[in-house]
């Protein structure tokens, strides 16, 4: 058995092959705090790979929070939010977030991996089923495979294909549609008004996973339903704390009855030891810069718009993106990888998005934005983005740039 399973091992050489290139481009140490400029390798590096949209990870209002939060309770619960691990604070955000998204109440999980995994393996069961748009999340997607429910994907933002998909269910079936806010890769909004009528007509729920859409769209930030007012049409929203709120951990909101049974059915809750006290803190002290500093999602948006803008006008393959999160398409896996090294040799951190995560033939580098780059920042990364593509003769180029190389 211990033979068998080295064997199995030894057969994996992905990595292995990209570090042989001196390629390898995952786990670079940062030796800094998140902010716009980070420091790699003792080198200043330009950061354009967070998701920090708001960029709160410095934000000397939240490290305080921390703080004083480790001071009164220490750094950590020793326990399940189920037994002894829950606090005054946990309550606290808890009702604070349930009113930030117009929802009736909330529940905290350690992570918003553990959000999906928790509430979708217990909301539905062996005779439900659960409709994903088929760019969902990782975390959606296994949560669904720990549901037992039968899974339906529908091609990406496709109502035509999600109808053809309900009208096929029976009519007294609980019904479940899954979606991104914000899709993680492609940076493009969720269909919600149609979703909406398809599923008052087909007599489905709605849960929305706003992971990128909480402190970037909706009013005051709240969201995806907020941004298209539709709070009041979908069941479930959920959220994680690592992006624009600066922290750890996740949540999802809905009415008081559904919150109380996922308390007492999720497994990742139940048996995971609670959000810390300094992650508590830091996320209410982020909350509280959110909805006092509306300001901050303006100049997201300047940032975002200045971006798309500069990179369309360079001859840059953004796809679909309308959101801070710019997928620059190479569509070459080698080029990617070439394309990320050179770039941090340059000193632009970006994230390459290469197969299996997308189809082989739509690799990019994910270029993200945070409220306070600097349009000069944005400058920099994007001419030497050019210069890269130039140097490996990246195709979707504007004739311009084709001519230059």
């Amino acid at each position: 058995m211990h033979k068998k399973l080295h064997q199995k091992i030894a057969q994996f050489t992905d990595a292995s092959a990209i570090k042989e290139k001196g390629l390898y481009p995952y786990f670079r140490a940062i030796e800094s705090a998140q902010d716009t400029e980070v420091i790699i390798n003792g080198k200043p590096v330009l950061m354009f790979g967070s998701n920090s949209y708001l960029g709160l990870t410095d934000h000397p209002y939240i490290k305080e929070a921390a703080i004083r939060a480790i001071e009164k309770y220490g750094t950590g619960c020793a326990g399940s939010r189920f037994l002894n691990g829950t606090l005054d604070i946990h309550v606290e955000l808890e009702e604070r977030l349930a009113r930030f998204v117009g929802k009736e109440s909330a529940v905290l999980f350690s992570t918003g991996f553990q959000v999906n995994i928790g509430a979708l393996s217990c909301l539905t069961g062996r005779n439900d089923y659960i409709l994903l748009d088929e760019m969902d999340h990782a975390s959606i997607i296994d949560g669904c495979r720990l549901s037992f429910s039968r899974v339906i994907k529908y091609a990406h933002n496709d109502m035509a294909d999600l109808e053809r998909k309900l009208r096929s269910l029976p009519e007294d079936a609980v019904k479940l549609i899954v979606v991104d806010g914000i899709f993680s890769m492609e940076g493009d909004l969720v269909t919600l008004p149609p979703i909406t009528q398809l599923a008052e007509k087909y007599g489905a729920n709605i849960m929305i996973d706003d992971a990128h859409a909480l402190g970037v769209i909706g009013q005051h930030g709240s969201g995806t339903a907020s941004h298209f007012k539709l709070t009041g049409q979908v069941d479930l929203i959920s959220g994680t704390f690592s992006k624009s709120f600066a922290s750890l951990g996740g949540f999802v909101a809905a009415d008081r009855e559904t919150i109380d049974y996922i308390k007492h059915r999720a497994r990742s809750l139940i048996f995971s030891a609670s959000m810390p006290p300094s992650t508590v803190a830091s996320t209410l002290a982020a909350l509280d810069i959110i909805e006092r500093e509306p300001d901050r999602i303006v100049k997201l948006w300047d940032n975002t718009h200045y971006a798309a803008t500069l990179m369309r006008s360079e001859g840059f393959d953004l796809g679909v993106s309308e959101s801070p999160i710019l997928p620059i398409y190479i569509r070459n896996n080698d080029k990617t990888f070439l394309t990320t090294k050179y770039l941090q040799d340059a000193g632009v951190f970006v994230n390459p998005i290469v197969s299996p995560a997308v189809p082989s033939d739509s690799s990019l580098i994910r270029f993200s934005l945070m409220a306070t780059h600097s349009f000069a920042q944005i400058d920099e990364a994007v001419e030497k983005i050019g210069k890269a593509f130039r140097k490996y003769r990246v195709s979707r180029l504007s004739a311009k740039l084709e001519k230059a190389s």
